[in-house]
């Protein structure tokens, strides 16, 4: 591994169609202590073969080792391979002559905030953004001040509340963010859910697909 960018040679798992053949591709970016199978296993649930599938795996099983609400500093040089990593993986679909209006970048938990961070700092009109229980990065009172646009890029936003690493004043401020960017967001609180992922969700996302074109 190495040490300045622990996530830079990291496996990624592929399922469905080779991306310019597909309808759209998929970014999946798993939680800590999960794996990209994890992602893979959801794509399985979403049952939608037009897509293909890339999930990246995270250096031990985690893109960064503190809580994202931890200072940005706190977090390095983790976080800023794991965004990298991200960038590295769009940039190869958009070499491949896909569109990135038929990219998704989709995440859970700490995959969820990382595919929110990555999209903040790197916007553009995506397929689709789905953050199931995260938000932006970094302490309360961090600057937002993300240039570009999201051009009507839609977004769904998932999360329980309370949940026990999210705080869903979080979500909520991840949701005006994106939407001062440009993003059509749709945020659904779900009281009491847990730390997890609905049918509900799942039924959003399957539905966010239909719209890629």
């Amino acid at each position: 591994m190495n040490a300045h960018s622990p996530h830079a040679n990291g496996e990624i798992l592929t399922a469905g169609p080779e991306p310019e053949k597909a309808a759209g591709t998929l970014v999946l970016l798993h939680g800590r202590n999960a794996s990209a199978h994890d992602m893979i296993a959801l794509y399985r649930e979403l049952a939608d073969e037009r897509f293909a599938a890339m999930a990246p795996q995270a250096a031990l099983n985690t893109w960064y080792p503190n809580s994202f609400l931890a200072p940005i500093a706190a977090n390095q040089p983790w976080l800023d391979s794991a965004l990298e990593r991200v960038e590295s993986i769009v940039a190869e679909v958009l070499a491949r002559k896909v569109a990135s209006k038929r990219i998704v970048v989709m995440g859970f938990s700490q995959g969820a905030c990382l595919t929110l961070e990555f999209v903040a700092r790197h916007p553009r009109r995506y397929g689709a953004i789905i953050g199931l229980t995260g938000g932006l990065i970094g302490p309360a009172g961090t600057p937002r001040k993300y240039p570009g646009s999201l051009a009507e890029t839609p977004v769904f936003l998932g999360s329980g509340d309370p949940d026990s690493h999210v705080p869903f004043e979080r979500v909520r401020e991840t949701e005006q963010v994106l939407t001062k960017m440009g993003g059509m967001v749709e945020l659904r609180r779900y009281p009491g859910m847990g730390h997890g992922i609905n049918e509900d969700e799942i039924d959003a996302c399957r539905k966010l697909l239909k719209l890629v074109v």
